[in-house]
């Protein structure tokens, strides 16, 4: 017999109530319904959804679509810092797929949809701010000191969102040096000596070394915290 692949919501509450009363296993309780080989984490992942919201959650059918640029971050920040799994803020907020979350994880890490999550129009209008290198560390170490809110941080301060997420990348990537002003003071390539040209792709390679490591790194910690 194959597998059905949709289940009513009476056919997934009677499923949680014989298994959070103990009246069934869920491999008896999957195998009754032909739900295949992972049949019994998803009769699991039921019973947690229904001690959670209650019977109706399962007459709630959310689409990607509908969740807020305010709801992803949120839900984003409370599984980088550690305070659920992909798993259990899956279900915490009735979330059909684990997978959904992970993604916007890696495009929160990637600074993708940062414009949606604060209107804050004027900070993409604003003049570029001329500062000192003091003033500039000062104004990166306060965005990062407060989670890293560049739109918030850039309208404190009245400068360009681009102008701060350029500082923020770079201190981030090689400290307070990389925020001197060089502007003017650059060689072109044509220009450089050989040991210049060199050290330009040391630094290049180095810069790029840390980028990997630290999407790795991330990846890495999201897949030991899942294995549970």
């Amino acid at each position: 017999m194959s597998r059905k692949s949709e289940y009513s919501p009476e056919e997934k509450i009677k499923a949680c109530t014989e298994y959070l009363s103990g009246a069934k296993s869920a491999t008896d309780i999957a195998s009754k319904l032909n739900m295949g080989k992972n049949g019994c984490g998803t009769v699991r992942l039921w019973a947690k959804k229904y001690k959670y919201y209650g019977g109706g959650v399962f007459h709630i059918k959310p689409k990607n679509g509908s969740y807020s640029a305010e709801f992803k971050k949120n839900v984003v920040e409370e599984y980088l810092s550690e305070k659920g799994t992909l798993r259990s803020l899956s279900i915490k907020y009735n979330i059909p797929a684990n997978s959904s979350i992970l993604t916007w994880v890696k495009r929160y890490n990637s600074h993708i949809e940062l414009k949606d999550y604060d209107p804050k129009p004027e900070v993409y209008m604003a003049d570029t701010l001329k500062t000192t290198l003091e003033e500039r560390i000062d104004i990166v170490k306060d965005c990062l000191a407060h989670d890293r809110d560049i739109k918030g941080t850039a309208a404190k301060y009245g400068c360009k969102y681009a102008q701060l997420y350029q500082w923020v990348r770079k201190y981030e990537v090689n400290g307070e040096d990389s925020l001197v002003d060089k502007r003017g003071k650059n060689k072109q390539e044509a220009e450089l000596s050989e040991i210049e040209k060199a050290e330009r792709k040391i630094a290049q390679l180095v810069r790029e070394k840390e980028e990997f490591r630290k999407k790795y790194e991330l990846l890495k910690k999201a897949e030991e915290r899942e294995r549970w």
